[in-house]
């Protein structure tokens, strides 16, 4: 549990050395199935779930979170059956096609709506419960007050990141690997870097297409004692595990008496932190060309 909280902790791993290192200090994991997720740093093999067993007795999730094709449709229809086998809490997904293959099929697990940037208010998270969605993934494009209303209003069991690079977008073009021809260049980097305005933003390009994450790491561990969610999220991308885990234990100890402490120990062990858009409500406006 989250400190004063009773939020459960979930981590996006990002190996399965940091999976056993980590078990004992939180309540379960986000895992993807490799060639059918984004976002998401440990994928395995779908002939390779038996890993699972090793980790039955935490909540686990499955991300097949990227948009579908129609060649994906019996793939993703194998997958949800095969899932099935194993001790799972849900599956993450974006594409409507998985919930309508998932309530086709009679599984023992539940679903989570997680389309990043759509899951705002709890009108539509409601509008998905009433089809069978027990979950939803809160987006991480909203305020701490905007959070807030969505638990007081929502049918389903909630979600919701509160630290770690964020993701930006998706593209399913390469945009990494187009570069790196164009130009006739060498790179095995698993992370690349953008710079743009001071600012350098992580860029992962692999069978599935461009994945961007945000420049500044996000610390929510003030929010987490101000909001009611089932799991809150704690994504160790690019974290060096050491740090990670430190990260941990500050979210898992944390209490209205130690928390300014601990947020400021985040800060501290980071030289790229910030409160993402929890205390900062979002405005769009045309950008003027740059001369």
């Amino acid at each position: 549990m989250c400190g004063d909280n009773m939020s459960k902790i979930l981590t996006m791993p990002s190996n399965l050395v940091e999976i056993e290192k980590t078990i004992n200090l939180v309540d379960g994991f986000i895992i993807g199935i490799k060639g059918m997720c984004v976002n998401t740093n440990y994928c395995i093999d779908i002939n390779n779930l038996d890993i699972l067993n090793t980790i039955n007795d935490k909540d686990i999730f499955i991300c097949l979170n990227k948009n579908m094709h129609n060649k994906d449709l019996e793939v993703v229809k194998n997958i949800l059956i095969e899932l099935n086998k194993y001790n799972i809490k849900g599956v993450l997904y974006y594409d409507v096609g998985v919930l309508n293959i998932y309530n086709s099929l009679g599984l023992n697990y539940d679903l989570v709506w997680s389309q990043e940037h759509l899951s705002t208010n709890y009108n539509t998270i409601n509008y998905w419960h009433s089809f069978g969605v027990n979950y939803a993934h809160i987006s991480s494009d909203i305020t701490e007050e905007e959070i807030i209303k969505i638990t007081e209003k929502s049918n389903a069991k909630l979600m919701v990141n509160l630290f770690g690079y964020l993701p930006m977008f998706v593209s399913k073009r390469h945009i990494i690997k187009n570069y790196l021809e164009y130009f006739n260049l060498n790179d095995n980097s698993n992370i690349n870097y953008m710079y743009k305005e001071n600012k350098t933003y992580p860029i992962i390009d692999n069978s599935i297409g461009t994945q961007v994450y945000s420049n500044n790491i996000l610390n929510g561990i003030r929010t987490s004692l101000n909001i009611d969610v089932e799991y809150i999220i704690l994504n160790s991308f690019n974290i060096k595990l050491d740090k990670f885990i430190d990260v941990i234990n500050l979210f898992k100890t944390a209490d209205k008496d130690n928390i300014d402490k601990y947020n400021e120990k985040i800060n501290n062990m980071f030289t790229n932190v910030d409160y993402g858009f929890l205390n900062t409500k979002t405005i769009y406006r045309v950008k003027k060309n740059e001369k």
